[in-house]
């Protein structure tokens, strides 16, 4: 007979569950059931609190410590025009620092964010505030990681307590040594008036260039823009001059501090296309201040952006593991001897740092 063009419901729907065996292979049909929605437990973190303490010295002192209590301490200084919470800036390869037990805490400078200015004051004073801060919260030792414009602080405190520091490690950082910067020359007013309008504005005092790592990170922009925000105008203060302008004549001053009683062991990073703090006479500089043979991790991939591209490389040697370089292979990211890796990324079969780069 022949067929007709029109089926019952019923054949239609053993068709149906028909089709669904043969693709499946299955001899019997089941739902998966839908996930069910879950309200979590706990809060997520929105970045560190920012802690006050009332120094001995009348002072009051604010600082933020993330991490676990038993973690190994490290003090992170960041660069010029940064508040405590800079160290926020680094919390896109969080995981991997909480994988390595790394316990950070950063002492706000003179004028910025929470912290009140003093025209009297300098790096020294910082130095003694940093140290008071660890007494308080239970830290001997600590390694220190200090951003550009931070180097001239962690020299201060190496000078001051060498026998405090566990590791120094110094990324794009400015040495207080060797010539002084041209603006050195300038009145304090001339020097306000060439920085106003960069520390007013966020997005111009961290304007990274267009071929900067850093672009590819999710939320680094803005993260750094509030972080410029607050730094200027956390206090009511209106991206107020005066700060900025006295930190820069701080880094005037020579001669740097006597590094001669450090023993601790001492990494230094440059990027090659650095021309905030140019690697080669910074390297060179800090070498001849110092009283060990430094690692140095020099990259031809970074600026002065550095600290931020690998920030990967430098957590693996915050944590101990300077015996071992950070590379991307086969979409996996490994800890290598530094020989292979060496040979690996000359053969183009390996990345330097997290694969996340690549992504």
């Amino acid at each position: 007979m022949r067929l007709s063009g029109r089926i019952t419901a019923a054949a239609g729907a053993a068709l149906a569950v028909l089709g669904t065996l043969l693709v499946s292979g299955s001899t019997a049909v089941s739902a998966a059931p839908a996930p069910k929605p879950k309200v979590q437990d706990t809060f997520d973190s929105l970045g560190p609190d920012v802690k006050a303490a009332k120094l001995s010295s009348g002072r009051t002192a604010h600082y933020i410590d993330e991490g676990r209590r038993g973690g190994t301490p490290v003090l992170y200084i960041g660069g010029t025009g940064t508040s405590a919470r800079a160290a926020h800036m680094t919390d896109f390869f969080r995981s991997t620092r909480e994988s390595f037990g790394l316990r950070l805490i950063s002492v706000e400078r003179n004028g910025f964010g929470d912290t009140e200015y003093d025209p009297s004051l300098g790096k020294a004073d910082f130095a003694k505030d940093a140290l008071e801060v660890l007494d308080r919260i239970g830290v001997k030792k600590v390694s220190v990681i200090a951003i550009s414009g931070g180097g001239p602080y962690a020299a201060e405190l190496a000078a001051r307590a060498p026998g405090r520091i566990k590791a120094l490690h110094l990324a794009a950082a400015l040495p207080p040594y060797g010539e002084k910067a041209a603006y050195c020359g300038l009145s304090d007013d001339a020097l306000a008036d060439a920085v106003k309008d960069s520390i007013a504005d966020p997005r111009s005092w961290w304007a990274f260039p267009d071929d900067s790592a850093v672009k590819s990170i999710p939320g680094f922009a803005d993260t750094a823009y509030e972080e410029g925000a607050r730094t200027y105008n956390q206090r009511g203060q209106k991206s107020d001059p005066a700060p900025q302008v006295h930190e820069q004549k701080l880094y005037c001053q020579r001669p740097g501090p006597d590094l001669s009683k450090l023993k601790a062991p001492v990494y230094l990073y440059g990027g090659d296309k650095d021309t905030t703090v140019p690697t080669a006479a910074a390297l060179a500089t800090w070498r001849k201040a110092l009283p060990v043979t430094p690692v140095v991790r020099t990259y031809a991939d970074s600026g002065h952006d550095v600290q931020y591209r690998h920030w990967d490389q430098i957590l693996v040697d915050l944590a101990g593991h300077g015996d071992r370089t950070v590379v991307c292979r086969n979409d996996h990211t490994k800890l290598m001897a530094p020989k292979q890796a060496d040979r690996l990324v000359a053969a183009h079969k390996a990345t330097l740092g997290s694969c996340a780069w690549q992504k």
